[in-house]
Protein backbone atom coordinates (compact mmCIF):
# COMPACT_ATOMS: atom_id res chain seq x y z
CA UNK A 1 0.00 0.00 0.00
CA UNK A 2 3.05 2.18 0.74
CA UNK A 3 4.36 1.84 -2.94
CA UNK A 4 0.83 2.88 -4.36
CA UNK A 5 0.55 5.88 -2.03
CA UNK A 6 4.22 7.32 -3.19
CA UNK A 7 3.54 6.67 -6.85
CA UNK A 8 -0.31 8.68 -6.32
CA UNK A 9 1.26 11.43 -4.53
CA UNK A 10 4.27 11.81 -7.63
CA UNK A 11 1.35 11.75 -9.71
CA UNK A 12 -0.11 14.61 -8.11
CA UNK A 13 2.64 16.68 -7.77
CA UNK A 14 3.22 16.43 -11.79
CA UNK A 15 -0.68 17.05 -12.03
CA UNK A 16 -0.50 20.55 -9.58
CA UNK A 17 2.22 21.74 -11.45
CA UNK A 18 0.12 21.06 -15.43
CA UNK A 19 -2.82 22.58 -13.60
CA UNK A 20 -1.18 25.52 -12.62
CA UNK A 21 0.46 25.80 -16.08
CA UNK A 22 -3.47 25.82 -17.43
CA UNK A 23 -3.68 28.76 -14.61
CA UNK A 24 -1.36 30.74 -15.60
CA UNK A 25 -2.38 30.39 -19.43
CA UNK A 26 -5.83 31.29 -18.89
CA UNK A 27 -4.21 34.51 -16.69
CA UNK A 28 -1.86 35.92 -18.49
CA UNK A 29 -1.84 37.18 -22.21
CA UNK A 30 1.05 35.24 -23.88
CA UNK A 31 0.62 32.67 -26.39
CA UNK A 32 3.02 29.89 -24.88
CA UNK A 33 1.44 26.49 -24.23
CA UNK A 34 0.10 25.48 -20.56
CA UNK A 35 2.34 23.17 -20.49
CA UNK A 36 5.55 24.97 -21.03
CA UNK A 37 4.21 27.21 -17.76
CA UNK A 38 4.17 24.08 -15.68
CA UNK A 39 7.33 22.84 -16.82
CA UNK A 40 9.10 26.41 -15.81
CA UNK A 41 7.08 26.29 -12.72
CA UNK A 42 8.62 22.91 -11.93
CA UNK A 43 12.38 23.68 -12.96
CA UNK A 44 11.83 26.52 -11.07
CA UNK A 45 10.80 24.74 -7.74
CA UNK A 46 13.52 22.15 -8.52
CA UNK A 47 16.05 24.09 -8.89
CA UNK A 48 15.15 26.29 -5.54
CA UNK A 49 14.53 23.17 -3.78
CA UNK A 50 10.74 23.81 -2.78
CA UNK A 51 10.45 20.12 -4.22
CA UNK A 52 13.08 17.50 -4.34
CA UNK A 53 13.67 15.00 -7.45
CA UNK A 54 13.18 12.08 -5.55
CA UNK A 55 9.58 13.18 -4.84
CA UNK A 56 8.70 12.97 -8.69
CA UNK A 57 12.06 10.63 -9.61
CA UNK A 58 9.41 7.05 -10.68
CA UNK A 59 6.90 8.89 -11.88
CA UNK A 60 8.73 11.11 -14.43
CA UNK A 61 10.31 8.49 -15.11
CA UNK A 62 7.75 5.91 -16.48
CA UNK A 63 6.45 9.24 -18.34
CA UNK A 64 9.93 9.77 -20.20
CA UNK A 65 9.56 5.32 -20.88
CA UNK A 66 5.80 5.37 -22.81
CA UNK A 67 6.46 8.94 -23.80
CA UNK A 68 7.28 7.48 -27.64
CA UNK A 69 3.81 6.22 -28.08
CA UNK A 70 2.55 9.77 -27.67
CA UNK A 71 4.26 11.01 -31.17
CA UNK A 72 1.93 7.88 -32.71
CA UNK A 73 -0.70 10.45 -33.43
CA UNK A 74 1.44 13.02 -34.66
CA UNK A 75 3.03 10.40 -37.19
CA UNK A 76 -0.17 8.96 -38.59
CA UNK A 77 -1.27 13.02 -39.03
CA UNK A 78 2.49 13.33 -41.38
CA UNK A 79 1.02 10.05 -43.39
CA UNK A 80 -2.40 11.58 -43.80
CA UNK A 81 -0.87 15.04 -45.11
CA UNK A 82 1.49 13.15 -47.45
CA UNK A 83 0.37 15.10 -50.72
CA UNK A 84 0.40 18.60 -48.94
CA UNK A 85 4.35 17.29 -47.48
CA UNK A 86 5.56 16.24 -50.71
CA UNK A 87 5.25 20.05 -51.72
CA UNK A 88 7.73 21.59 -49.06
CA UNK A 89 9.81 18.51 -48.58
CA UNK A 90 12.92 20.26 -49.33
CA UNK A 91 12.51 23.23 -47.22
CA UNK A 92 11.20 20.72 -44.86
CA UNK A 93 13.90 18.60 -44.39
CA UNK A 94 16.11 21.55 -44.41
CA UNK A 95 14.66 23.31 -41.42
CA UNK A 96 14.25 19.61 -40.03
CA UNK A 97 17.93 19.32 -40.10
CA UNK A 98 19.14 22.57 -38.67
CA UNK A 99 16.43 22.26 -35.50
CA UNK A 100 18.26 18.89 -34.74
CA UNK A 101 21.33 19.64 -34.91
CA UNK A 102 20.62 23.08 -32.96
CA UNK A 103 18.31 20.58 -30.07
CA UNK A 104 21.16 18.40 -30.27
CA UNK A 105 23.91 21.46 -29.12
CA UNK A 106 21.96 23.15 -26.59
CA UNK A 107 21.20 19.59 -25.14
CA UNK A 108 24.65 18.83 -25.30
CA UNK A 109 25.68 22.52 -23.50
CA UNK A 110 23.56 21.58 -20.99
CA UNK A 111 24.23 18.61 -19.87
CA UNK A 112 28.05 19.54 -19.25
CA UNK A 113 26.91 22.51 -17.44
CA UNK A 114 24.69 20.60 -14.83
CA UNK A 115 27.08 17.67 -14.82
CA UNK A 116 29.76 19.76 -14.00
CA UNK A 117 31.90 18.69 -16.90
CA UNK A 118 31.90 22.02 -18.66
CA UNK A 119 33.63 23.32 -16.20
Amino acid sequence: MGEVMKYLKQWMLILIFTLLGELLKAILPFQIPAGIYGLILMFFCLWSGILRKDQIQETAGFLLHIMPVMFIPAAAGILQAGEELRKIWVPALFAAVIVTAAVMAVSAAAAQKTSGKGE
